[in-house]
């Protein structure tokens, strides 16, 4: 079954479909200098237009990449912080815009 929204992958082969602020944090914290370096959350889909992508630096803490060519963002920044980090990514992640999910503020009274 493939992710509704976006899936996280991990350098490691950890695969995780449209994953909670838990789950990120759980991928994050499994991050390590190693063998574990990475994780990329994207749509899954072809060419998709947007990720995010968290790394572990040389000198402690973590690069994050968020990039969205539909919106021409693109964000660049360290964290040390995992909890902030979770928070952070799953708040960028609810403002992108997915085919077939509802608008905000969209809702039948009656």
């Amino acid at each position: 079954m493939a992710a509704d929204y976006y899936c996280a992958d991990s350098e490691n082969g950890d695969h995780i479909d449209d994953p909670s602020e838990d789950a990120i944090f759980m991928l994050v914290d499994d991050l390590n200098d190693t063998d574990n370096t990475f994780v990329v959350i994207q749509p899954d889909e072809d060419d998709p237009i947007w990720y995010l992508s968290v790394a572990v630096l040389d000198k402690g803490g973590y690069e994050i990449v968020r990039r969205d060519a539909s919106r021409r963002e693109h964000d660049v920044v360290t964290e040390t912080s995992i909890h902030t980090i979770a928070r952070d990514l799953i708040l960028w992640l609810a403002a992108r815009s997915f085919p077939g999910r509802p608008t905000r503020g969209t809702f039948d009274a009656f």
